[in-house]
C-alpha cells in the first residue's frame, strides 16, 4: 500500500523581498510555518526552509529505517538519536544542495560500537 502525503505552499511578492507559508496539509502536523529567501540563504529569524524540513525528514527517515534494521538484526535500540544538517549553498552561480550530512548516537542493548557503526552505514 502506498502512502501519499501533500503540502501546500503560498509565495507573496518577488524572490529577495517576497515571503511565505508552508502547511502539513494530509497530517495537518504544521499549518503556516514562515518561509523566506532571507532564511534560506542568511539567519533564519523564526522561519524554516526546505533545506530545514528536508533535514527533517532526513533525520527522521533514517532514525525509522535504521531501528528496523537493527531490530531485524535481532538488537532492537532503546533510542536512537539523529541530527541532519543540510547545506545549501551557490555553486557556479547557481542554488543547490551540496550536501546532508547525519550524525547518528544509539541506545542498543548488545550491540558494541562497531556493530552499531556497521549498521549506522
Amino acid at each position: 500500500m502506498a502512502a501519499t502525503r501533500s503540502a501546500h505552499a503560498v509565495w507573496n511578492g518577488d524572490l529577495l523581498a517576497g515571503n511565505g507559508v508552508v502547511s502539513a496539509t494530509t497530517s495537518k502536523a504544521f499549518n503556516d510555518l514562515s518561509v523566506s529567501w532571507k532564511a534560506r540563504t542568511e539567519e533564519p529569524g523564526g522561519s524554516t526552509s526546505p533545506e530545514e524540513l528536508v533535514a527533517a525528514a532526513h533525520a527522521s527517515c533514517f532514525s525509522m529505517a535504521l531501528s528496523a534494521g537493527l531490530g531485524d538484526g535481532g538488537t532492537p535500540p532503546t533510542k536512537l538519536e539523529v541530527d541532519a544538517t543540510v547545506t545549501f549553498e551557490q555553486v557556479d552561480g547557481d542554488w543547490r544542495v551540496v550536501s546532508s550530512a547525519l550524525k547518528v548516537l544509539g541506545t542498543v542493548p548488545g550491540l558494541d560500537a562497531a556493530g552499531f557503526q556497521s549498521a549506522a552505514q
